[in-house]
């Protein structure tokens, strides 16, 4: 069953993150979308090792640049929900709506200031051993199952 929960990822850098990611959203019914440029060409090998078999089943929607995936958001009436570590609520005290989109920054950058200020919330995954963050593709499977779960 497709689910309107969406998952998007700014202007990615890793293949092998973002295969896995296809690969979860597949088996989670979820849609992905990619707001490009990413730091890869798409077709790449290391996406196809991650995302394996599944990629011909995952939902992929990709945006040229940040303005049109906002056009389109906006267009759509959707909450953005930003993951950064520079927020101080945890993912898991924020009430999730189905039509919400999860937004994940690059694994090298997070994402510039003017995606933080149109987010509609800040959330953030504690983490109280110390580290300075997880790795993307784990990041979206904890508060993609958390909204799932929320969500029934």
């Amino acid at each position: 069953m497709q689910s309107d929960l969406r998952i998007a990822l700014y202007q990615p850098d890793i293949a092998g993150n973002t295969g896995t990611i296809l690969r979860f959203a597949a088996c989670m019914g979820l849609t992905v979308d990619i707001v490009e440029p990413a730091g890869f060409d798409l077709s790449d090998r290391n996406l196809r090792r991650a995302g394996m078999d599944y990629l011909e089943m995952a939902a992929l929607s990709r945006h040229v640049d940040w303005n049109t995936f906002e056009q389109w958001r906006r267009g759509e009436s959707r909450r953005l929900i930003l993951l950064t570590t520079k927020a101080t609520t945890p993912y898991t005290r924020f009430a999730f709506a189905a039509t919400d989109i999860l937004l994940f920054g690059r694994e090298s950058a997070g994402v510039p200031q003017k995606v933080h200020d149109v987010a509609d919330a800040r959330l953030t995954i504690p983490m109280p051993g110390g580290g300075r963050s997880l790795n993307v593709a784990l990041s979206v499977a904890m508060v993609a199952g958390e909204a799932m779960r929320q969500l029934g």
